[in-house]
């Protein structure tokens, strides 16, 4: 299967406006998280939310603004935003234009730079992962290259109550999907809605 699990705010924005590489998701974008990794212990049912993203995955797909590093030939030094020990433990293979060796990291994460679009790198992922899902990690671009293209089975959506006004929409450039809600978990600092998309 191949999942998505996205924050947006209640006007359809995945990040704030004016993102830059030192800020990836714009301005107030990280509110949009607060239920993932903000202060103080999370509630019972975001905790489970967050069990479930983290679990169950063989491998993950990233278009390069979420790995980072700026446009155009690749810095060499830049090794993505998340330390020596990125979250994802297993192979992520991230979209680009620009060819770049593959970049292991500690914890098991190993980055795969594909310059073959969408297909390739769903194709080299779901050979990584074997019998488990693959999730597509985000930004905006690449969920909706995977909606367009009929590749993705199941978008969870974790909808923060905030008003950014402006920024990265997630939902635009889509054709014509069908969404299937199948299921809806409440916290005080989100809304979890899962859907099945249709082809």
């Amino acid at each position: 299967m191949v999942t998505c699990h996205c924050s947006v705010s209640v006007d359809g924005y995945s990040a704030g406006p004016n993102q830059s590489p030192d800020n990836p998701l714009g301005e107030r974008g990280e509110e949009l998280h607060t239920w993932f990794h903000g202060e103080g212990p999370p509630s019972e049912a975001d905790a489970k939310v967050a069990e479930r993203i983290l679990a169950g995955y063989g491998a993950y797909v990233m278009g390069r603004k979420m790995f980072g590093g700026g446009p155009g030939d690749w810095d060499l030094s830049w090794r993505g935003w998340w330390g020596d020990t990125p979250p994802y433990r297993n192979p992520v293979f991230v979209l680009t234009h620009n060819e770049r060796p593959p970049l292991e990291m500690a914890g098991g994460t190993t980055f795969h730079f594909v310059t073959g679009g969408v297909e390739d790198a769903l194709s080299q992922a779901r050979a990584a992962a074997g019998e488990k899902n693959v999730s597509v990690a985000g930004g905006a671009s690449t969920v909706q290259q995977f909606i367009a293209a009929g590749l993705l089975d199941e978008l969870h959506l974790h909808i923060a109550p905030v008003v950014l006004g402006s920024g990265e929409r997630l939902l635009e450039n889509l054709g014509n999907p069908a969404f299937e809600q199948i299921e809806v978990i409440e916290s005080p600092k989100a809304t979890h809605v899962f859907y099945r998309v249709g082809r």
